[in-house]
């Protein structure tokens, strides 16, 4: 087995918590992009033992299920060396009333390091980020914000691509009730990609122009010369 490894990427990032895309320079973005290349390549190295969580605990708080997101966020932190503790949301005392606040105070006497919150209700994330000590990263809330994907649909695209200014980046489907779609838009524009959102109208939503996008609901002319979709 090789020795620890310690990360060779370091990254200059100012905030305490992850609760958004919305916000975030495209310096900070690609830093995050860069740490998580890093990673990846060193744990798929057989023996490789990283220990940038060792000493540090994580709380997987999903109050929405994803198995496959939960048991993500369980591995990869793991893998960096952290002590990890999945809440059990449908036997705890969420169940029996106990509020969002009271969750985040109990929590906070057991003084995690981190706590990765999926909620259904948009905002609910930043709320208990307010009332705990320890860095809080938003694993989806509502149809508000799902960063850790886009971040992860944006790794995907610099592979495959190289780069993400300047493509033309397409997506497809019911934008307006995708929390996945509105940080990958944020993301996208931050980083200086072209980006298009086709669906029917009623589901890009009357807003939609907002966000800095291209609007199609024709699937044919809106994938038209898209270089990801």
């Amino acid at each position: 087995m090789s020795s620890a490894a310690s990360p060779s990427t370091t990254l200059d990032f100012p905030h305490r918590h992850l609760l958004g895309i919305e916000g975030l320079k495209a310096p900070e973005i690609e830093g995050l992009l860069d740490l998580a290349e890093d990673a990846a390549k060193s744990i798929r190295r057989p023996g490789e033992v990283r220990t940038d969580l060792r000493g540090r605990t994580l709380i997987n708080l999903f109050f929405e299920n994803s198995t496959r997101t939960q048991s993500s966020f369980e591995f990869a932190a793991k893998r960096l060396g952290a002590d990890v503790m999945n809440m059990s949301i449908p036997t705890s005392s969420v169940q029996k009333g106990e509020t969002l606040i009271d969750t985040a105070v109990t929590l906070n006497a057991m003084w995690p390091d981190l706590l990765v919150v999926r909620h259904q209700a948009a905002g609910a994330v930043e709320l208990l980020s307010q009332k705990v000590d320890c860095s809080v990263i938003n694993a989806g809330d509502g149809a508000h914000e799902h960063p850790t994907q886009a971040l992860l649909d944006a790794l995907t695209i610099r592979r495959h691509k190289g780069r993400i200014s300047r493509l033309i980046v397409a997506l497809c489907g019911d934008i307006l009730h995708s929390r996945v779609a509105r940080s990958n838009i944020l993301l996208l524009n931050t980083m200086g990609a072209r980006v298009r959102v086709i669906g029917p109208s009623t589901l890009l939503g009357s807003a939609i122009h907002k966000l800095g996008v291209e609007v199609y609901t024709s699937m044919e002319e809106g994938l038209a010369d898209a270089t990801w979709s």
